[in-house]
């Protein structure tokens, strides 16, 4: 929970509601108190809380009615019932109902400090939860070329099926991109997305990575431990440079693959999964089954889809657009730095551009990046001239499917800033559900703020 809470405290009882809205004021929480039911549930309707406490026997609807009325306007909202007539069955009944906690009365101090440390802790572990699994989804997907589009096209449409997923590209193209997409997209899009690159864990532990191992199976496997096809179950596993692995793991592959199912290093019990596997290589399998190295029998399994993610140099049109996505806040490429980027090599691809663009970041004296400086740490292209400076290495870039990232700065030129405002608030709020708590969490303000703005700009509120 943020510093300032913003509580809504509902109790018939005038000393009760008394006692608790300063107690609640004294641990550092703003409150709203009312008197019965009705005008509890009415205040959620005008203002966004992040804890609601609610007398569980009020006249004008009692605390079920306020716990019902709050959890279907936010159901990840926490709600405290107290009641003077605490019993094991009214317990059972309000947590069923969806309360988060059942008080009684008289609340003693340590108890009401002890929950509002409980919701706190179980919010900060809801925001880091959320972070992790953005993190492991990766970040944004920039696609302006048409390329790039087609493979983000295969990517959607290949989505809601089950089928397994081989995504071919060089190094730092953004295969791992791809794969998170197609998750992303997918109906496990709200289960676990796990990631292994093949080709860091050594073989002699890349098993007990894949499958998890028992207690006392090897020298150090001190407790059971579960393997990232565990961990993905219900999910999707992208399995990184798959074509790095040996051939004794490979048949280890199949098998979960054919049969859904494996052992865990040093288990005899058979664990079944459900997990839809995307895998990636930069090598060219075919040519590694011809020369032995791979099974031909996996590669027919995993290449059931194949998508091709072409190489940073064949699709020029994503290199401005990138660049402007990964620089920092503020830094603006001259149009001879933008002519120099495009006509570069990138060898790394998306992955050494990444680095360059945070390198001229660093190096730059002010927020304009000038062609010199994106001269002296980019290579051009042998034998290819540079791109003349014009007006159009600084135009505005084509249109972007929908889920790419572009320059957010170059649209809001121009715009008066209580329109830009107006339309940032419309949008996060819309983004996050009508969740007016989410919105001032990701705006950076606090609720009550929010509540403000939202009052003052009348014609973006819900």
């Amino acid at each position: 929970m943020s510093a300032r809470e913003v509580v809504l405290l509902a109790d018939d009882e005038p000393l009760s509601r008394e006692f608790l809205q300063e107690a609640l004021q004294s641990f550092g929480c703003e409150v709203r108190a009312v008197a019965d039911g009705a005008a509890a549930i009415a205040a959620l309707g005008e203002q966004a809380f992040d804890l609601v406490v609610t007398d569980l026997r009020m006249p004008r609807h009692d605390g079920m009615a306020v716990l019902a009325a709050a959890k279907k306007a936010d159901a990840g909202r926490p709600v405290v019932l107290v009641t003077a007539h605490g019993t094991m069955h009214t317990a059972v009944t309000a947590m069923r109902q969806g309360a988060d906690d059942v008080l009684e009365k008289p609340v003693g101090l340590e108890d009401l400090e002890l929950l509002l440390s409980r919701m706190r802790e179980r919010r900060r572990l809801l925001r880091e939860n959320g972070y992790l699994r953005r993190e492991a989804a990766g970040g944004e997907l920039v696609a302006a070329s048409a390329a790039m589009r087609q493979v983000v096209a295969l990517a959607e449409r290949v989505a809601p099926s089950t089928a397994t997923v081989l995504i071919h590209g060089e190094t730092g193209t953004g295969k791992e991109r791809i794969a998170a997409r197609i998750h992303a997209a997918s109906d496990r899009a709200d289960r676990p997305f796990v990631k292994l690159n093949c080709a860091a864990i050594p073989e002699a532990l890349l098993e007990s990575e894949l499958f998890g191992h028992e207690a006392g199976a090897f020298t150090g496997a001190k407790g059971r431990r579960e393997g990232r096809f565990e961990l993905a179950d219900g999910g999707t596993l992208f399995l990184d440079e798959v074509g790095e692995t040996s051939p004794a793991m490979q048949a280890k592959l199949l098998r979960v693959l054919q049969e859904g199912e494996f052992e865990r290093v040093g288990g005899n019990r058979t664990i079944a999964v459900d997990v839809r596997v995307v895998a990636a290589t930069n090598r060219d399998l075919r040519r590694e089954v011809e020369a032995g190295r791979f099974r031909a029998d996996l590669l027919y399994r995993l290449d059931v889809v194949p998508i091709t993610v072409p190489p940073l140099r064949e699709r020029p049109d994503d290199v401005l657009p990138l660049a402007r996505h990964f620089a920092r806040p503020g830094l603006l490429f001259a149009a001879d730095a933008a002519a120099v980027l495009r006509v570069a090599r990138w060898p790394g691809n998306v992955r050494e551009l990444q680095n360059v663009v945070q390198r001229l970041g660093i190096l730059c004296a002010g927020d304009v990046v000038d062609g010199a400086l994106a001269a002296a740490h980019v290579a051009p292209v042998e034998g290819r001239p540079a791109v003349a400076a014009s007006a159009s290495a600084t135009a505005p870039d084509e249109p972007i499917v929908a889920l790419m990232a572009r320059d957010p700065v170059e649209a809001l030129i121009g715009k008066k800033l209580d329109d830009v405002e107006r339309e940032l608030v419309r949008r996060t709020l819309a983004h996050c559900g009508g969740n007016r708590t989410r919105t001032a969490e990701m705006l950076g303000i606090g609720v009550r703020t929010l509540f403000n703005r939202l009052q003052e700009l009348q014609p973006c509120a819900p």
